[in-house]
């Protein structure tokens, strides 16, 4: 059934590839309005998350913030496929870096990194700062259970020196590559914002008007192998033009408390979505476990 599914879907996604942006933009607004106005699309979660958010926002502001994310969130899908048939040349002109020798320091002294960012603006781009950048990398994902949807996700994700590895094996192939990796340095990618099934397993840090767990293991990682940890914020110039900069968080994780980076993340992620929070995707349970700031 998954190959079915996935020979019916695939030759569309080809096509609709090789379309210009100014088409892919017109069926983006088509989608816009089927999945907005006449599916709803989550509609309950991102209405809930924008809220719990901001508590005290008016209707009117919830209800603006919110079309103006589903136009986001049907773009970053047409760009997304198009990242198949995009040029090297087209996608730096699209996808430019504000201090892209930050990271150059810290690969260029053979100092292997790690990068965490959030589900904020166009993080499938991202990749693309290979293209500046001479090292390989290594980004973190959650496996798709159709496996031939997943080699496609690999292929569109891995288009630009980039491996991808499932999360649940992140840990184990992060020591593996680093004990047999060459001379070069690598850098390692992952978003971390996503809220853990179990809370138990996650840090509750201040995020918005409440507490809500993150995930540890980037901090953990870091601190295992003594990584450099940047934060990577981008904002939306215009319609498919972003903007990414790096944040060095940390460059020596030891010397911080438990959870401390953890928290930090938090609040570097929270600052970049106040700028423009329509270009996060609400559509996750973002609050999925949450407690009260004095708690």
């Amino acid at each position: 059934m998954h190959l079915l599914i996935f020979i019916a879907v695939y030759p569309f996604i080809w096509v609709l590839s090789r379309f210009p942006f100014r088409i892919l933009y017109v069926i983006s607004d088509v989608v816009y309005i089927l999945i907005y106005h006449i599916i709803g699309y989550r509609k309950e979660v991102v209405r809930k998350n924008i809220s719990i958010a901001y508590p005290d926002i008016s209707e009117e502001k919830l209800k603006t913030t919110e079309r103006k994310f589903y136009h986001h969130f049907c773009d970053i899908f047409v760009e997304m496929i198009k990242t198949l048939s995009i040029s090297e040349t087209e996608m730096q002109k699209r996808y430019t870096f504000t201090n892209i020798e930050v990271a150059k320091q810290y690969l260029d002294t053979n100092r292997d990194m790690l990068l965490c960012l959030g589900h904020y603006a166009s993080y499938e781009w991202v990749l693309s700062m290979h293209t500046h950048l001479e090292n390989e990398g290594y980004g973190i994902y959650k496996k798709v259970k159709n496996k031939y949807f997943d080699k496609l996700i690999q292929d569109i994700r891995g288009k630009w020196k980039t491996t991808l590895v499932v999360n649940k094996e992140a840990k184990v192939k992060i020591a593996e590559v680093l004990k047999q990796k060459n001379e070069k340095a690598v850098l390692f990618g992952f978003i971390m914002d996503q809220s853990p099934s179990n809370p138990k397993k996650g840090h509750w840090s201040n995020f918005f008007s409440v507490k809500t767990p993150f995930f540890t293991g980037v901090e953990s990682i870091a601190k295992e192998h003594n990584l450099p940890v940047l934060f990577l914020g981008t904002k939306k110039i215009k319609r498919g033009y972003y903007e990414s900069t790096f944040t060095v968080m940390t460059e020596n994780p030891r010397e911080h408390k438990d959870y401390e980076l953890t928290d930090l993340f938090a609040q570097l992620l929270q600052k970049q979505i106040e700028i423009a929070p329509e270009f996060y995707f609400w559509t996750h349970k973002r609050f999925k476990f949450v407690k009260g700031h004095d708690e």
